[in-house]
């Protein structure tokens, strides 16, 4: 039988002004009158890590009706609102920062506007539980037992209900915020079978705030999203109904305007349309292929034994590029490697702006060309490959362009933005490329080339340093790893330091698992991990499982493969035939 909440109080008396390693007395669990309150770690040092703590409350009395979580997508959306108001929660009722270190916080793992899978709430027919970090109070090194009361006997029980019965919420957003994750993963589930690659509802709102906030632009200058008629569809949902909106052809599309019309901020929109956003958003109903790939050049990036000769080949000094490496990739290796990458793990969409790109991976014009012959230039321009990946390899482009007509001649769908607003002008560029024809020669065969895939050789990845486990997400963009640090600035589509955390540990239980056994391809690996992780929950990952860690988010296969190749100590084996 777990304590009381007479006994917790006791404890927090006794200690009060003792040492603070006396707060690790308290780990254990609680009958509070409506729910269990979990104190899985305690810190040691008021300057450490807060301690993790779980409220548990039974389904029967939390009352949250069973259709709302009936679905994988709808568990996730429940979980992801109840995390939300219980950080609102916190906003109004934790006082904050009282005494040293972090005494006196509570915190949950929120998100920001997308809805993913997360381990901060989880909801199944027996209970709803929240976990959650507290920053056990401190005078000096002293516990404070009265502020450590207070926080664990009135914060806490006041946090759980007002987030974690179902009679304490707005009903109608609930279901509206299940509903809405439920109505994106409907209308991406669409795509593939209407010949798409993206949609886009008309009434979305695509600008955001500013370039540091992802909320939605606000005022008079916002424009909404209308579709251009040669473009409109009608996709069905199964909360909502049928919603119009452009949708975007299989194929090479461009998106073309002048500066500050609108073409890469429609481009972002896409990219980060492989998530389901929270209503609000302005773009709750804009949609990707889930596997799509934001790609762009990448100086300086190291590179291992890519097979980058579709793109690049005949480098002075017999430099191989059919196992290209480099420890200091430039804009146009990194670029080529980025794409390959990207088909090894699995891409049916490049999303490509002109504007991050190496202009000499984009295009060798006319008059380049005549001045330096194909014989002395290395590189095979995208432009001549775009097409040949879309037919043989079944993957779509979209490419924001503002200063090459030549990509007209490519492309099957052209979109052009006008003060933010859409329209199809394919048949005006056609007329345009045969009035003005490109004086370029086409630099490719029409054979793109199979994908050469890589096992990566565990002795490679080493997250140990001086036989010691060194292994944090720095921020968003970065991973500690070992005596590395796995730099993802260039990966555009990661948007949660949770997602951060778990790839570093995902690579550690890879590696345990000894998945990377130098034989199966990287793509087939990381859908082992994924699958033990759908099977079993991302506490499967942690190396601290046991304590139930409330600070992962999902990633997807993309990123975690991203991660991957930008291991400077990476060590791979290609895999022929």
């Amino acid at each position: 039988m777990p304590a009381g909440e007479t006994e917790l109080r006791d404890l927090l008396r006794r200690i009060d002004g003792k040492g603070y390693k006396q707060y690790q007395s308290i780990e254990g669990e609680y009958q509070f009158p409506r729910f269990v309150l979990f104190i899985d770690h305690a810190q040691g040092d008021p300057f450490a890590s807060p301690s993790l703590a779980r409220a548990r409350v039974p389904q029967r009395i939390a009352g949250f009706p069973g259709q709302l979580f009936e679905s994988k997508i709808r568990r996730i959306a429940l979980q992801d609102f109840i995390t939300r108001q219980f950080a609102a929660a916190i906003r109004k009722v934790v006082k904050g920062h009282r005494g040293t270190g972090h005494s006196g916080t509570i915190s949950v793992d929120t998100g920001g506007q997308e809805i993913l899978e997360r381990t901060s709430c989880l909801v199944d027919d027996g209970f709803v539980e929240i976990r959650f970090v507290v920053g056990l109070p401190a005078f000096g090194r002293s516990c404070s037992g009265r502020e450590a009361t207070a926080m664990l006997t009135q914060e806490v029980p006041a946090l759980v209900e007002a987030s974690m019965f179902y009679g304490a919420l707005d009903a109608a957003a609930v279901r509206q915020h299940v509903e809405v994750a439920e109505d994106q993963e409907a209308l991406r589930a669409q795509l593939g079978e209407l010949g798409l690659v993206a949609f886009i509802a008309d009434g979305s709102v695509l600008p955001r705030a500013s370039g540091v906030s992802e909320q939605p632009l606000a005022g008079p200058s916002v424009v909404p999203f209308a579709s251009p008629p040669d473009l409109r569809v009608t996709l069905d949902t199964p909360n909502r109904g049928k919603i119009t909106g452009m949708g975007i052809l299989e194929g090479v599309t461009l998106i073309v305007g002048g500066g500050y019309h609108g073409k890469s901020t429609l481009l972002l929109a896409i990219g980060r349309g492989v998530y389901n956003h929270v209503p609000g958003d302005g773009r709750e109903y804009v949609v990707a292929r889930a596997d799509a790939v934001k790609i762009r050049a990448e100086d300086g990036r190291s590179v291992e034994k890519v097979d980058i000769s579709p793109f690049i080949s005949n480098l002075p000094f017999q430099k191989d590029t059919t196992a290209f490496s480099t420890q200091n990739a430039s804009g146009s290796t990194s670029q080529a490697a980025n794409i390959i990458e990207a088909l090894e793990y699995g891409t049916g969409l490049l999303l490509i702006d002109e504007d991050t790109s190496a202009t000499n991976f984009m295009i060798r014009d006319g008059r380049m060309q005549k001045l330096v012959p194909k014989s002395n230039e290395p590189i095979t321009p995208f432009i001549d490959q775009v097409r040949n990946l879309a037919s043989q390899h079944k993957v779509s482009t979209i490419l924001v362009i503002g200063g090459s007509g030549d990509y007209f001649d490519v492309a099957d769908t052209v979109i052009a933005m006008t003060n933010y607003i859409p329209s199809v002008v394919t048949e005006k560029a056609r007329r345009v490329s045969q009035e003005m024809p490109t004086r370029r020669t086409k630099e490719a065969s029409g054979i793109f080339g199979d994908v050469m895939h890589r096992a990566i050789e565990p002795e490679g990845l080493n997250p140990y340093r001086n036989e010691r486990l060194k292994l944090s997400a720095r921020g968003l963009r970065a991973i500690e790893f070992g005596r590395d640090t796995i730099d993802l600035q260039s990966v555009e589509q990661l948007v949660d330091v949770s997602q951060t955390r778990v790839i570093g540990d995902l690579l550690v239980y890879c590696l345990k698992r000894e998945y990377f056994d130098g034989k199966s391809d990287l793509r087939s690996v990381l859908q082992q991990a994924l699958a033990d992780v759908a099977q079993h929950g991302l506490d499967i990952i942690s190396p601290h499982r046991d304590k139930h860690p409330g600070d992962y988010a999902m990633p997807r296969l993309q990123e975690v493969a991203m991660a991957v190749n930008r291991l400077r100590t990476l060590k791979v084996r290609q895999l022929r035939g």
